[in-house]
Formats: C-alpha cells, structure tokens, sequence
C-alpha cells in the first residue's frame, strides 16, 4: 500500500485535540479511535502528547504500568505513536536478539516480512525498529499482538 508519508502535527504552537487529529487522519480516524478505546483491555495507556525538539513532532507513547509486590510503581513504553496524513503510525523498539520470537507470533505475514527486513539500529546496543502505518482495523490484530509480547516477553 502505498501512502503519502507526511507527518503532521509538527507545529509546537498547534495541540493534538481529537479535531486536529480527526481531520489529519481522515477515514482512518474511525480506527484510531477504535485503537485508543481497545488499548484499556491490554492495560495500556497513552501518556499525554507531547512536543519533541529533535523531531519537530507532537508524539505520544503506550505505556504499561503497574505495581510490584512491594509496592513500587513501574512503566514500560510499549510503543510510539505519530499521526500522518491519512494514517497513525506505530513504532515497537525491541532487541536483535528477540527478532526470531517476534517473527513467529500469530501475526500477518506482511508483518512478519516487515519485522524480518528490519535494519538493526545502535552502536553499543542494537535494536530493531517495527514501525506499522496504520489505515484500517483489520491491520489491529498484529499491533495487539506485538503490544502483549513486549508487555509480557521484554524487560
């Protein structure tokens, strides 16, 4: 599928509201807003969007948090989240050394491709970056997927 890969949301001065959002994805906002309401059976979060320098883009990160027995309070980033024209886009970060696990979960084979061609990025450790642009809610299934591994499987 070939998109038109503009970001949006690159104006410090312009919030991320649901309309600025709505009108940026168009008839993929259906999906986000189907993907923002799901994230809750998966105990995952957004934290609030926020405005990153060196990328020049507002951004939000999924997050699982949770307490451990003693009582203290932990987060994980499970994924990032950034807004293009006419699609949302999902970005998993895990280790090299977890690829071959990540290939065979239940996921799409156009998925399993995608995380298979995966460059490794890092000098001193290196990582594989798994980005899903997201239009439709067929395309749901893998993000959740891939959301509950690095939940339950990365440290």
């Amino acid at each position: 599928m070939d998109l038109k890969e503009q970001q949006l949301l690159r104006d410090f001065n312009i919030e991320p509201t649901n309309k600025v959002i709505a009108e940026g994805l168009g008839a993929a906002y259906e999906t986000y807003s189907e993907f923002i309401n799901e994230l809750r059976n998966y105990d995952i979060t957004l934290m609030d969007w926020r405005f990153y320098n060196d990328g020049k883009a507002w951004l939000t990160k999924g997050e699982y948090k949770w307490t451990t027995t003693r009582g203290t309070n932990k987060v994980k980033p499970i994924f990032w989240l950034s807004i293009w024209e006419g699609f949302f886009r999902i970005s998993f970060f895990f280790s090299t050394s977890v690829q071959t696990e990540l290939q065979n979960l239940p996921i799409s084979q156009e998925t399993k491709e995608l995380i298979k061609n995966a460059k490794p990025m890092g000098k001193t450790m290196q990582f594989i970056p798994v980005t899903m642009n997201i239009t439709v809610a067929q395309q749901l299934d893998d993000v959740y997927t891939i959301a509950q591994f690095r939940k339950n499987k990365v440290k």
